[in-house]
């Protein structure tokens, strides 16, 4: 009677331990996902606000500035993108 008690709770434990590593793998890729996410929205706000100041530059002609500005303006929209998402997904 000992050993089938013993079987029967070591079967529990086991399935309780499979179901957490389940979990625990699930949330490790949604990290990936979200950090994947966060530093592409990053990097294609600073590329698209380079392109448009090189754009702007060619048209206007006024060469190093406004690739300059928008290059700045793209890092902080980029930052700001970021941050946005870290809150929500905090919440």
């Amino acid at each position: 009677m000992p050993e089938d008690q013993f079987k029967t709770r070591l079967k529990i434990a086991k399935n309780k331990a499979k179901l957490n590593n389940s979990d625990k793998n699930n949330e490790s890729k949604s990290s990936m996902g979200a950090a994947f996410k966060m530093s592409t929205e990053l990097v294609s706000a600073v590329v698209v606000g380079t392109i448009i100041g090189f754009i702007l530059d060619n048209w206007f002609g006024t060469k190093p500035w406004l690739i300059l500005i928008f290059f700045f303006i793209g890092v902080i929209t980029g930052i700001m993108n970021v941050v946005k998402s870290a809150k929500k997904m905090q919440k």
